[in-house]
């Protein structure tokens, strides 16, 4: 697959929170902030974070985070010490340990740039114990369920009288399914981040941490619908989901697609989370047999460690390879 051009992504222009705010509960959380001792070097650290390209959903959750804690801190930041911090994580001890995790991890990386910036002597995180996350095995759909949602929208060769949007959002929650994607990424993808060369599709998917991937597309049916949905949508250029209707407008919120996926779901009386799809995917892909590195890359999974879990799950290859042994098993006896 050649180097294909950069999509041209839209930026916002960073200054304060310019770039990360916009919503209801956003500008809640500047309301919040407005007068704290803290509020400047809360808006400070989340503008660094936005110049470093960092994920806008993580810069998002380290706001309301911060805002949070900020409740439990009276004076400025030189004499931040690890008692607000005990206070704030005591209020959440009730709600899930990865939630705890990331609370503390937003705290965590705010007082790690105060230190850099010499507004803190030393973090007082380093007195404060990390959290244990119990080790749970994700919850992939029935591939026969996830079917039905998608046919519940539209079926893979719509009728003319389908509406665009429908058919987008088939080809979108479709696409985090064959690509094993996460919807954020689904949402954030462009129409040049595709390779439709016949017989060697392929896709670009920007990931965490600004990583970036190409999946091969070798669904030949969802290929089909792809390229229809391009056609309708007339779209050459620019996000491939789009909010409006006309399609002049940004891409689809992770919120509206999640949204709108739950609706999908309820109308097939079925009850999927919308990243189950992307587990769905891993699973299908350990049961064909492929190797664990090739569905990591796939996935875009830093480690082989976090694609293992998939394996533990049920594995209809070892399933089948068991089966075989006990049958030759029996039949010398």
């Amino acid at each position: 697959m050649p180097p294909a051009r950069t999509p041209q992504r839209r930026s916002t222009p960073v200054s304060g929170y310019q770039a990360t705010t916009g919503t209801r509960p956003e500008q809640a959380a500047r309301d919040v902030l407005r007068g704290h001792p803290l509020a400047r070097r809360i808006d400070d650290f989340l503008t660094d974070l936005a110049n470093a390209n960092r994920p806008r959903n993580t810069i998002r959750a380290y706001r309301g985070d911060l805002t949070a804690f900020a409740a439990h801190h009276d004076g400025g930041i030189a004499g931040l010490t690890a008692a607000p911090i005990r206070a704030f994580l005591g209020e959440i001890a009730g709600q899930a340990p990865s939630t705890r995790k990331r609370k503390r991890a937003a705290v965590a990386s705010f007082c790690k740039w105060a230190v850099r910036h010499e507004l803190l002597d030393a973090s007082p995180m380093d007195r404060i114990d990390a959290i244990e996350v119990p080790r749970t095995l994700p919850r992939p759909a029935a591939a026969g369920d996830v079917a039905a949602v998608l046919d519940g929208i539209c079926s893979r060769r719509p009728r003319k009288d389908v509406p665009v949007d429908v058919l987008r959002d088939r080809v979108l929650f479709e696409t985090a399914y064959v690509c094993g994607a996460r919807a954020s990424e689904v949402c954030g993808m462009y129409v040049e981040d595709l390779d439709l060369r016949p017989d060697d599709e392929h896709a670009r998917i920007h990931g965490k941490g600004g990583t970036v991937r190409t999946v091969l597309l070798d669904d030949r049916g969802y290929v089909a619908l792809l390229r229809l949905y391009l056609a309708r949508s007339g779209y050459t250029a620019g996000p491939l989901f789009r909010a409006s209707v006309n399609g002049r407008g940004g891409p689809l919120s992770y919120d509206a697609a999640e949204s709108r996926w739950r609706k999908y779901c309820a109308a097939a009386g079925a009850e999927i989370g919308i990243h189950q799809l992307r587990h769905a995917h891993a699973t299908e892909l350990i049961n064909l047999g492929v190797s664990i590195e090739a569905i990591r890359k796939r996935l875009g999974h830093a480690s082989t460690d976090t694609v293992r879990v998939y394996a533990e799950l049920a594995d209809q290859a070892a399933d089948a390879e068991i089966r075989a042994a006990r049958r030759r098993r029996e039949s010398r006896r």
